[in-house]
């Protein structure tokens, strides 16, 4: 796999993003938006009910699932093996758990730092600023380690910054501040490609903000998940689990007219390939409303 090298804070471009969104692994089938093989587990933050972390352990793999936990998004110099972020999973009796941590890239790009990851059924990212598992971890070992790890079907989730990391444009990655929706860091893992991730989204009255990063790149989807909330893709598709609600936003869909967005609820169903949400589980209803439109210009 060819190495990405990271541009210098600030002098990130689209170019750029293009560029590093279509990267491959070689022993990979073709990516469309989801990831070719695996599972991932998107959580908006304020994760206090359970079948979140239910769902992420079945499919790690059950209570013995190697998982390893990367706290980097925080704002702590270390972390030890009594990080809070181990304990939803240390509830439901997993056991083989492992923290990963380093801000330093030449740490992350070594072979004993990675070794982990090779072993590992499945990666949780906690929450914090985005930007820092950028400046960490884009480009070296870790993220070719982690692709490789969905590759053989394993599971990446995160909460937070850990969910928003996983788009392909970085929405909230400025160092300045998370109310920066198109800052100095614009480049994901793009585990979940053409597209923006944001958090929190009601509870801190954020679900008008993706609107100006879709009205910017049309060709990206917006995809806003509520606290307590998740989404679970496999392949070309999600399903919302959790206790509230997600947002979509699609520059070539109007809602009744005039809406910019749409919202889908515990068990709606959502194809990311052609851009269709199904009511409940299975082939549930269709959204009624939704019009093949583009978005107004402003």
């Amino acid at each position: 796999m060819a190495r990405r090298r990271l541009a210098p804070r600030g002098s990130r471009t689209l170019l750029l993003l293009g560029l590093l969104c279509t990267a491959s692994i070689s022993t990979a089938v073709a990516q469309d938006v989801g990831p070719p093989a695996g599972a991932l587990v998107l959580a908006g933050g304020g994760v206090r009910d359970s079948v979140i972390a239910v769902r992420f352990l079945e499919l790690a793999g059950g209570r013995d699932a190697r998982i390893v936990v990367i706290p980097t998004a925080g704002s702590d110099t270390a972390y030890g093996p009594d990080f809070g972020g181990l304990d939803a999973f240390r509830a439901l009796g997993a056991e083989n758990l492992m923290v990963l941590h380093t801000r330093d890239r030449s740490v992350a790009d070594g072979e004993a730092f990675v070794q982990p990851l090779r072993e590992a059924d499945a990666v949780w990212f906690t929450g914090g600023r985005q930007w820092r598992l950028v400046d960490a971890y884009l480009g070296t070992k870790v993220e070719e380690e982690l692709r490789r790890l969905l590759v053989r079907g394993g599971a990446i989730g995160g909460s937070s910054a850990g969910a928003t990391i996983q788009g392909s444009f970085l929405v909230r990655g400025d160092t300045r501040g998370n109310t920066v929706m198109m800052g100095d860091h614009q480049i994901g893992f793009g585990f979940l490609r053409h597209t923006a991730i944001d958090q929190h989204l009601l509870r801190r009255n954020r679900h008008f903000d993706l609107i100006e990063v879709v009205d910017a790149h049309p060709e990206l989807l917006g995809i806003g998940i509520d606290e307590n909330t998740a989404i679970v893709v496999q392949g070309d598709a999600f399903a919302v689990i959790g206790a509230g609600y997600v947002a979509i936003y699609d520059a070539h869909t109007m809602i009744g007219g005039r809406g910019r967005f749409y919202f889908l609820a515990p068990g709606d169903r959502f194809n990311l390939a052609t851009r269709e949400a199904r009511r409940g589980s299975g082939e549930g209803e269709p959204l009624e409303g939704l019009e093949a439109q583009p978005w107004p210009k402003r």
